[in-house]
């Protein structure tokens, strides 16, 4: 009996040790300059200002709106985004809660996340429209966003660019 108490404790203490959890090494800031940097891309795109705006993205800048099915150059994605003022007046962007600056020790990534509520009024209906979404930004050492990624249902914009 001694036997079966002794392998069973044992079995469970092996279970146990390759069962623990394993540490994200992450640090979560919620002031840091790279917050900063997004609410400047924000206020650059709310004057239409696509000079100032491209200043703050890597020459090599890719950017991903969900339903796309690949990645957009920063020269398409600021056509894309200039498009708005075509089609909209009154555009805001409001922040929704507080940004995260995540900096993740593997391979060193750092993404700042946040949350907004795009609302713009349609030239063609009168009508306002809002969009909520999610949006990353990943940042390379030299402070430039590389890559930006939005989550959120665009597709009632498309119906007023029709």
């Amino acid at each position: 009996m001694r036997k079966v108490i002794v392998t069973a404790t044992l079995i469970l203490l092996a279970t146990a040790g390759f069962t623990q959890a394993e540490k994200n090494d992450v640090a979560i800031y919620i002031d840091h300059p790279y917050l900063d940097v997004v609410q400047k891309t924000v206020k650059a795109y709310l004057a239409n200002d696509s000079a100032t705006n491209k200043t703050f993205y890597a020459d090599t800048a890719r950017f991903g709106l969900s339903g796309m099915p690949k990645m957009l150059k920063m020269a398409e994605a600021f056509k894309m985004w200039s498009i708005d003022f075509k089609y909209y007046d009154s555009i805001k962007l409001t922040q929704v809660g507080y940004p995260d600056y995540l900096h993740y020790v593997d391979e060193d990534a750092k993404v700042v996340q946040s949350w907004w509520r795009w609302s713009g009024k349609s030239k063609k209906t009168g009508e306002t429209l809002k969009v909520m979404f999610v949006q990353f930004d990943n940042f390379n050492k030299d402070g430039k966003i590389t890559e930006e990624t939005i989550y959120g249902d665009f597709s009632k914009m498309e119906s007023d660019q029709m």
